[in-house]
């Protein structure tokens, strides 16, 4: 098959595009570089099997030549920061709202049948119900959330009007290799890590008590496989389906670093959603998606990854 990755570059763009060249496929990998590193591709660079095109979803021309003769587009590339889009919504509008719409419109141009894209968990909000399912009321509280949401929706519409099958994938708390920790946006996780490592205490926005419900990326990838390879379409949440604090973490996290801090705590940031936990089985019973790695086991792989200086 012949795939495009947007954001192909980055955190989970480039672990999605390393398995598609594994399995033998051909990969088109679509990034701007603005958030994706192009060390992420560097060991895919001389592979027969793998293209890289430097530009932006928000360049139409540019996907329509990318994305000829394609047999899927998995559309990755986004600007993935809440903050980011609190002090920045315009932006983060144009690249998520108008980037997800080129895809698709690259995707009708190009007769390419289907489309699995990233979107987030960020859309339910603070809603109380848990877990999470996807016949929730959306409750965004941020820029971020909405731009996901409209995306969705861009998603519903090209596929009852133009026949294209698509794919939402409502990424809860994915962490595991590349993940960026220097951005002042990184996730958590990437951010503990490298602070413990450095010696420093891990910096917590709120009391702690906060949860999330984690995914590594490898399980991320594979759910991204299945969705493409399936006749599925729609919105599927894609989590671990457990949830554990910020406190919780930072403990397990000294365990496996053998460096122990007490947490500094910050005030919250706007537009953070304070608990998320998933109900799974939507994506179980539509491509027989449930997560292999534990919570534990992924974080040791992150933090070897991190201590072996992100290689």
């Amino acid at each position: 098959m012949r795939y495009i990755v947007t954001g192909g570059a980055g955190f989970i763009g480039s672990n999605l595009a390393e398995r598609l060249a594994r399995d033998d496929h051909e990969v088109v990998i679509v990034d701007d570089l603005s958030s994706g590193r192009r060390e992420n591709i560097e060991h895919l660079a001389d592979h027969p099997r793998v293209a890289f095109v430097e530009g932006s979803v928000t360049n139409l021309p540019l996907l329509v030549d990318a994305c000829a003769g394609a047999d899927g587009i998995f559309h990755q590339a986004a600007i993935a920061s809440v903050p980011r889009s609190v002090a920045n919504p315009l932006e983060t509008n144009e690249v998520n709202v108008g980037g997800t719409l080129n895809v698709l419109w690259a995707a009708k141009e190009c007769g390419v049948p289907a489309v699995v894209a990233a979107s987030t968990s960020a859309i339910y909000g603070d809603d109380p119900v848990f877990p999470k399912q996807e016949t929730m009321a959306p409750r965004p509280l941020s820029p971020y959330a909405v731009s996901k949401l409209a995306g969705e929706y861009y998603g519903k519409v090209f596929a009852d009007l133009y026949g294209i099958r698509t794919v939402f994938l409502r990424y809860f708390n994915v962490f595991g290799p590349r993940q960026d920790p220097n951005s002042e946006y990184a996730a958590v996780i990437p951010k503990f890590i490298t602070r413990m490592l450095g010696d420093k205490p891990p910096i917590i926005y709120g009391d702690g008590e906060q949860t999330r419900d984690f995914i590594s990326v490898a399980d991320v990838v594979r759910a991204n496989l299945r969705a493409m390879e399936a006749d599925a379409s729609g919105v599927f949440n894609i989590a671990g389906g457990s949830r554990i604090s910020l406190n919780q973490l930072a403990s397990i996290l000294a365990e496996i670093t053998g460096i122990h801090h007490r947490p500094v705590y910050e005030p919250p940031r706007p537009g953070d959603v304070r608990d998320s936990l998933a109900d799974i089985s939507r994506a179980y019973d539509a491509f027989v998606f449930s997560p292999r790695c534990t919570l534990t086991e992924g974080l040791r792989e992150t933090v070897a990854w991190f201590r072996d200086g992100g290689r």
